[in-house]
C-alpha cells in the first residue's frame, strides 16, 4: 500500500479554511452517496477574497480521502498558488475555470459521472417531468453537447453559454454539473439532479409514465423557497456534516 502524505494545514485566512472544510466535506459526501468515479470528476470552490482563485482536488486522491489541507489552490490560468505536490485534473480545470470566470454567483461547481446521470444524458429527450424532484431541476436546466474530453479552451464559451444563468447543466453523453452560491447549495442541487435521473431511469423501466403539468414547473423556484423556509441548502447541510462525521471523519484535517 502506498500511503498518502500528511500534508500540513496551509497558511490561509479563516474564510478560506472554512471553504476548504466545506469543500472537503462535499468530496467525501459525494463518495458516501456513491456518486464518485474513482478520481475522474471534480468539485471546485472560489477562494474568498482572492479573485480568480479557486480550490480543487489533488489529482489521484479518491474522494473519500480528500481533506481540507490537501485541496489545491489555483489561479485562473491553472497555476498552483500553494505548495502542493499533486497536480490537478486538466479537464477539471477547463470546466471549472470557465464557469467560475463567467458566473460571479457560482462559488461552487460540482461535476459527476454517475451511472444514472450519464444514462439520462444519453437520452435524446434529456430530463423528463416525471417526479416532484424534476420540477426544481427543469426550472433551471441547460444542455451542453458532447465535444470529447474537456481539454480545449475553445469549448469554454459554448459550455458557459449553455449553462446560462441556470444552476443545472446536463453534459450530453458525459454527466451532470451543478453550481451554487456556496458549497452546500451546489451539493443539494446535485442531490436533486442525481435523484431525478435515478427516478427517471426506474420509471422508464416500468412502462408508460405520467408527466408533471408544465404550469407547476413554472412555479418551482417559489415552491423550493417555501418548502425550505427560505434556508435553502442550509436546512440540510448541518445534518449532512453530522452524518459525515459519524461515517467518514477526518475531512476537516
Amino acid at each position: 500500500m502506498i500511503p498518502l502524505p500528511d500534508l500540513p494545514r496551509p497558511a490561509c485566512s479563516d474564510e478560506e479554511w472554512q471553504t476548504r472544510v466545506e469543500l472537503a466535506a462535499a468530496y467525501r459526501l459525494v463518495a458516501l452517496f456513491g456518486w464518485d468515479d474513482l478520481v475522474f470528476t471534480h468539485i471546485s470552490a472560489r477562494v474568498p477574497g482572492e479573485p480568480g482563485a479557486f480550490l480543487i482536488n489533488p489529482y489521484g486522491w479518491l474522494f473519500e480521502e480528500i481533506t481540507a489541507s490537501s485541496l489545491v489552490k489555483v489561479d485562473a490560468q491553472g497555476q498552483k498558488l500553494t505548495d502542493n505536490p499533486f497536480p490537478i485534473n486538466p479537464a477539471g480545470f477547463t470546466i471549472h475555470s470557465a464557469v467560475h470566470a463567467a458566473r460571479d454567483d457560482a462559488h461552487c461547481v460540482l461535476h459527476t459521472h454517475t451511472l444514472n446521470g450519464v444514462a439520462v444524458s444519453a437520452q435524446q429527450a434529456g430530463v423528463l417531468p416525471l417526479s416532484q424532484q424534476s420540477i426544481f431541476v427543469l426550472s433551471s436546466l441547460g444542455y451542453h453537447d458532447y465535444e470529447g474530453v474537456a481539454l480545449r479552451d475553445n469549448e469554454k464559451p459554448r459550455l458557459v453559454e449553455d449553462l446560462g444563468r441556470g444552476n443545472y447543466l446536463m453534459l450530453r453523453n458525459h454527466g451532470l454539473l451543478t453550481v451554487g452560491r456556496d458549497v452546500p447549495e451546489a451539493f443539494l442541487n446535485m442531490y436533486l439532479f442525481e435523484s431525478v435521473c435515478a427516478i427517471q431511469v426506474r420509471a422508464q423501466a416500468g412502462g408508460a409514465c405520467t408527466h408533471v403539468n408544465p404550469d407547476i414547473i413554472a412555479g418551482a423556484r417559489q415552491q423550493a423557497a417555501q418548502v425550505t423556509k427560505g434556508l435553502g441548502a442550509q436546512l440540510v447541510w448541518p445534518g449532512l456534516l453530522r452524518r459525515l462525521s459519524r461515517r467518514m471523519p477526518g475531512y476537516d484535517a
